[in-house]
């Protein structure tokens, strides 16, 4: 059975930074991608980055450009999030998801970012 674990949330001002973690079981190589999405209060989850599990790469979505990068570690089975120069419309719940598809995922880390 997958399962997803994040962490590294917490809370930050305006202009600090956060790596989160997300650790994949059995395996990262069970999935073509891993994501990350957010959701924040009252709002619908978007997705902020996609990671492909074979070479790397990743995307993410415009207001996080030049800010967030996403990663993986295929030995220890885990992506990241490194999330730079935060702003306070960052503030979410964090979710790493299978396949870059919402619903396959954690119960997310919260990231808070005051002004």
């Amino acid at each position: 059975q997958s399962q997803f674990v994040e962490s590294g949330g917490g809370l930050v001002q305006s202009g600090g930074s956060l790596r989160l973690s997300c650790k994949l079981s059995p395996s990262i190589s069970d999935y073509l991608t891993v994501g990350w999405y957010r959701q924040a209060p009252g709002k619908e989850a978007e997705g902020v980055s996609c990671i492909s599990v074979s070479d790397g790469t990743s995307t993410v979505i415009d207001s996080v450009k030049g800010r967030f990068t996403g990663s993986r570690d295929v030995a220890n089975n885990a992506v990241y999030l490194q999330m730079n120069n935060l702003k306070p419309e960052d503030t979410a719940v964090y979710r790493c998801a299978g396949n870059c598809v919402p619903g396959m995922w954690g119960q997310g880390t919260q990231v808070t970012v005051s002004s």
